[in-house]
């Protein structure tokens, strides 16, 4: 059979792509998660981020394999850079732009990328890098996988593996959040406790709510936060405004707001989304600067929230040295990629294997940074 392309997530049942996901499956793969995006004008081809989903379909025409996929004219929202890679395209007079991108939009979250059983993702796979070419496309790239699907991506010819580090936080069983710190050392403790007695001396509140228990109010506030972290680096947000309200009607369990009030005036808000096992911290914003209050927020509070829940990990983010001292532990993430370019393939694989070797060292130096007891 072959490959359809979907231009938008809407030409497929929600029911269709969704049994195609892992049982406990994150938010960010969801048909509705992807279809906010896309209604909300945020992942769009206006914005360069042009919905180019993959099925594949066996003789009986039954749905057996999807891979998530925009053509990009460009690299922003990403998180795994190739931009050197894009230049060293203009030098040479190769066109980088446009590629293909499987991911999650403004996403650095790790996660399935190939849906569906391994023999009809392996058919896909083989389908799809075959026809970059024809379609105009330099490149196909698959961002922050799972590592089940490594050994499936290393069998398959022309495809190069990135590594990189995130910070995460597990839970080992914590009671609460005492328990957690009483793992650290003395002097990391101690940072710790001081830390938040300066937050909790500033007369600040903290309020946990679901997507639906926020008003439009709040949302506009959360909104507001969001895209001032944007501003401030004289950059335009990707999210639209719409996103955040449609994302609270049409999945309003998965998201947890933490919203910082001083008094009656909120300062403050941290935007999480979350699933059977994992907290994803995605989304900060101040509209007051405060000592430590960012920590607290996005940290502290969530690892609160994470224990009181239950849950197994909290990702923060995907950046942050600062979150080792704070319990944070470094994790090697993988990315991979196709390129049609020969030379640039050659050229790309050797940066990779230096890239590598200095990740893993990086990877080692974080973990004797990390502030747990030893011995």
């Amino acid at each position: 059979m072959p490959v359809q392309t979907l231009d938008s997530i809407r030409q497929i049942a929600a029911a269709d792509w969704d049994a195609l996901l892992p049982g406990a499956a994150q938010p960010f793969l969801r048909h509705a998660f992807l279809a906010c995006l896309e209604d909300s004008g945020s992942a769009v081809a206006a914005t360069g981020w042009q919905p180019s989903h993959r099925l594949w379909r066996d003789a009986g025409g039954e749905l057996r394999a999807i891979l998530p996929a925009w053509i990009k004219s460009h690299s922003h929202g990403e998180y795994v850079f190739d931009w050197g890679w894009a230049e060293a395209c203009q030098r040479a007079g190769i066109a980088y732009y446009p590629k293909l991108l499987t991911a999650v939009p403004f996403s650095p979250v790790v996660g399935p990328r190939l849906l569906g059983a391994p023999a009809a993702c392996a058919q896909l796979l083989q389908a799809v890098s075959a026809t970059l070419g024809e379609q105009g496309l330099s490149s196909w790239h698959l961002n922050f996988t799972e590592p089940a699907e490594a050994a499936l991506l290393a069998r398959q010819p022309g495809w190069l593996q990135r590594s990189g580090c995130q910070f995460h936080w597990f839970n080992r069983g914590y009671r609460d959040f005492q328990d957690f710190l009483d793992g650290f050392a003395s002097r990391k403790r101690k940072q710790v406790r001081k830390e938040r007695e300066l937050v909790a001396g500033q007369g600040l509140e903290f309020t946990w709510l679901a997507g639906d228990e926020l008003s439009e109010a709040q949302w506009d506030f959360v909104y507001r936060c969001y895209a001032n972290t944007y501003w401030l680096r004289g950059q335009s947000p990707y999210l639209s405004r719409e996103f955040f309200s449609l994302l609270a009607e049409r999945m309003p369990a998965a998201i947890r707001v933490n919203l910082v009030q001083q008094g009656t005036r909120p300062v403050a808000m941290a935007f999480l989304l979350r699933d059977a096992e994992c907290l994803y911290g995605r989304y900060w914003g101040c509209l007051q600067e405060s000592a430590n209050l960012h920590f607290e927020t996005c940290f502290y509070q969530g690892i609160e929230q994470a224990i009181a829940g239950g849950l197994q990990r909290f990702d923060a983010g995907a950046q942050g040295e600062h979150k080792l001292v704070r319990g944070f532990e470094p994790v090697l993430t993988q990315s991979w990629h196709y390129l049609e370019h020969a030379g640039l393939r050659a050229a790309v694989a050797d940066f990779l294997q230096e890239e590598r070797e200095h990740v893993l060292a990086y990877l080692e130096q974080a973990r004797q940074a990390l502030p747990y007891r030893r011995g």
